[in-house]
């Protein structure tokens, strides 16, 4: 299967090693636990692999996408019983009431301003008691605290917003923390066993519990939520990739293109002098 697509925007359109792509790959992961013989939905499905990916273990899987072109691909490419792919908006899902057993909505909720227009969607189409498995980036850490502004995100919530936002509707929820570097770790509130975070320089180490992840994961339901564990998710190839993307940047620099300029006569020098 060829795994190479045209990014649109906000969607990841196609295979690599690299962050973005393990952050993706991990909510996905994190959902298998919950899924098996479900029926699935994933709203805002994107080009469809986490769909695919799902689909492995559901009993009935639903990938939904505003973008009709998107659709179109991804119903082409990712065939498998009970998987479909339809056309729609999270503010209108194309689905009967009380359809799915659990909602999967990753990277959806900061593209809409009209959040609890969206939340009672989820209501709708929820079995009573379904879960849902969402995520969205941490105002602060993602935002405010980098100096970053995507210009695809319509409405960004704090911590507390998120929190709130889930509690009028769900009558438990839990977030966990997502940070990523070579590694993503996604790690429950009131995680059990101990964890402790490092951050610092050569002057100081600081040891703090504050989170500062800027991906958020929750789960809701109106019944008890699952048991959740700390996770990871790593990509085999992906030092490989970030060591060799560092040695191109080198590469590119006018100074090291300086220097191999002035010592290539000295290499063919030393190959002649040493045959």
């Amino acid at each position: 299967m060829d795994e190479k697509l045209n990014s649109s925007g906000e969607r990841l359109g196609g295979y690599s090693a690299d962050i973005i792509t393990m952050e993706h790959l991990h909510r996905y992961a994190l959902t298998f636990p919950y899924i098996k013989n479900k029926k699935v939905l994933d709203i805002a499905c994107g080009e469809g692999y986490g769909s695919y990916l799902m689909s492995s273990i559901t009993a009935e899987m639903t990938g939904v996408d505003i973008n009709e072109k998107v659709i179109q691909t991804a119903t082409a490419k990712y065939k498998r019983s009970g998987l479909r792919f339809l056309s729609g908006s999270a503010l209108k899902i194309p689905m009967p009431d009380a359809s799915v057993d659990v909602i999967v909505s990753f990277e959806t909720l900061e593209h809409l301003s009209e959040h609890d227009k969206m939340m009672l969607e989820f209501k709708r189409v929820l079995i009573p008691g379904g879960l849902l498995i969402i995520s969205t980036p941490d105002k602060l850490n993602y935002s405010d605290k980098t100096g970053h502004k995507n210009i695809y995100h319509l409405k960004e919530l704090y911590l507390h917003e998120f929190r709130s936002l889930l509690s009028q509707y769900f009558l438990a929820q839990r977030v966990s923390y997502q940070y990523s570097g070579l590694f993503s770790v996604i790690i429950p509130e009131q995680a059990t066993g101990i964890h402790s975070v490092y951050s610092g320089n050569f002057s100081q180490i600081n040891d703090t519990n504050e989170s500062k992840a800027p991906f958020l994961v929750a789960f809701a339901s109106d019944k008890h939520l699952p048991e959740q564990t700390t996770s990871h998710f790593y990509i085999d190839q992906l030092l490989e990739s970030l060591l060799k993307e560092t040695a191109d940047d080198i590469r590119s620099t006018f100074s090291y293109r300086t220097g191999h300029f002035i010592l290539n006569p000295l290499k063919w020098i030393k190959k002649l002098i040493s045959k």
